[in-house]
């Protein structure tokens, strides 16, 4: 990628790899999974095109970032600490834009949950923010609804997954994950994880090319999976240290896009919550939900072009 700087700045105790590009105001993206800084390479090279300074980093057990063994060092606070830190190093006194998917969508809401002085509006993907159930733990609300071979559920055990997936193989897995786009839950059978073996031939989409997934399975032949299963071995963990948080609003300008094939927006209860009132109750100023149709997960990287000029359009009107 032409023009970008790769850089590894020392955060709350690990090294933090980034990229950026442009100069002007700081766009802060961050990934979700099984990502990397790298898939927010169209975004990078349109936004900084801009006049913006697009800053991706590789979260912590991603990419080149450090990945702590402990599993207990991948809570909302570790992750939304590195950011942090990794924005008072490299943009002191300067509130910034955030785009967040997946997995980087909770943590771009947490942000603006512990921090709304660091954020000046919240562009987020596929997963909105969602109050705590003061009730019911997360993953015992999954197996209820999805039973144990539900993915979120299968990753709880540590090194039981990550056993099977290096049995199917890094370029497997990633080519499964990547091109999952049914609104139907992911689930990991044991012995037939994506409920395909491992011989089956997987087509790639036109948005995803041979050697764009070879980035990707390089630098999980050279991390594991096993730092960034554990993001999902935290969602108990996360609830319990929520718990001063219950009942807060986020209170940062935000939109929201999705697609409409997207898995995250079949989840039982999601839709009406997105569009009967009950996100917006949370999320005040939240100006706009976006559902882009026939567009899946990975809905950055499926409809790059549209993305930019959201993000662009959104956030243009703060400068």
């Amino acid at each position: 990628m032409e023009g970008v700087e790769h850089r590894i700045v020392k955060v709350n105790g690990i090294n933090m790899h980034f990229a950026e590009k442009g100069q002007g105001p700081v766009i802060l993206f961050v990934h979700g999974f099984p990502e990397l800084w790298y898939s927010w390479r169209h975004q990078i090279a349109a936004l900084s095109s801009k006049g913006y300074r697009a800053v991706a980093p590789d979260l912590r057990g991603y990419g080149d970032t450090d990945a702590p063994d402990s599993v207990t060092c991948y809570t909302c606070f570790h992750i939304v600490g590195d950011l942090v830190e990794l924005l008072n190093t490299i943009a002191p006194d300067e509130q910034v834009f955030v785009v967040g998917h997946d997995w980087g969508a909770i943590i771009a809401w947490y942000l603006c949950l512990f921090r709304p002085d660091k954020v000046k509006a919240v562009f987020t993907l596929s997963v909105p923010f969602t109050p705590r159930n003061p009730q019911m733990k997360p993953t015992d609300g999954w197996r209820a609804v999805y039973g144990n071979d539900y993915y979120i559920c299968r990753f709880q055990e540590y090194g039981e997954v990550e056993a099977e997936f290096a049995e199917m193989g890094t370029e497997t897995v990633m080519k499964s994950l990547l091109t999952y786009k049914v609104p139907d839950p992911l689930m990991l059978p044991k012995g037939k994880p994506f409920g395909h073996s491992v011989n089956t031939p997987i087509t790639l989409p036109s948005w995803l090319s041979e050697e764009e997934v070879n980035y990707y399975v390089t630098k999980f032949n050279k991390s594991g999976f096993t730092g960034v299963i554990n993001y999902y071995r935290n969602f108990d963990r996360n609830w319990e240290l929520m718990a001063p948080w219950g009942g807060c609003e986020v209170k940062v300008a935000a939109k929201f896009v999705v697609g409409d094939v997207d898995l995250v927006y079949y989840m039982p209860g999601m839709k009406e919550y997105i569009h009967n009132g009950g996100f917006k109750k949370e999320v005040p100023m939240l100006e706009e939900v976006v559902v882009m149709e026939g567009v899946g997960h990975f809905i950055h990287m499926e409809k790059p072009d549209e993305i930019n000029n959201l993000i662009y359009d959104f956030f243009h009107q703060f400068d």
